[in-house]
């Protein structure tokens, strides 16, 4: 399996500044992997919600996550402030393949990136749906290649 390039801080249109907590830090003095996770979900769903795409306590779409992958270029540590980059690498009918970068803040070379994928669904029959309107309408922008 070969490594994944990093993609430079300009591969990404969106930001959002997340500060490191002492409790991302594990026994070896850097951010635990599963936190990196953390910080995905947080730019991910800070966007959607601050464009009106996702109602997390009532809206009847949901995505859910089916896919997820990480990969790890250089260590972080509490208390360093991070920059989650976000793009969208694909916009389907019923699902979204979302990229996140992790960077230092200031930093061009990211610490880690990833992606995760969600299938949208009815919140009640969590059945895939189409992609709501209001959800491509908020990541078109995002989308990159």
């Amino acid at each position: 399996m070969s490594r994944p390039v990093p993609a430079t801080r300009a591969a990404y249109p969106h930001f959002l500044p997340i500060n490191t907590r002492w409790s991302d830090n594990d026994l070896y003095g850097h951010v635990n992997n599963v936190v990196y996770y953390s910080y995905f979900d947080t730019v991910v769903n800070e966007y959607l919600i601050r464009k009106g795409a996702l109602d997390p306590e009532s809206g009847k779409t949901i995505g859910l996550v089916v896919e997820t992958h990480c990969s790890y270029f250089a260590s972080l540590a509490f208390p360093e402030r991070i920059d989650a980059g976000l793009r969208v690498a694909r916009l389907g009918t019923t699902s979204v393949r979302y990229e996140v970068g992790i960077f230092s803040a200031g930093s061009d070379q990211p610490a880690a990136q990833g992606h995760f994928v969600h299938v949208y669904v009815d919140r009640d029959t969590r059945r895939p749906v189409p992609l709501p309107d209001a959800l491509v309408a908020a990541l078109e922008p995002l989308v990159t290649g």
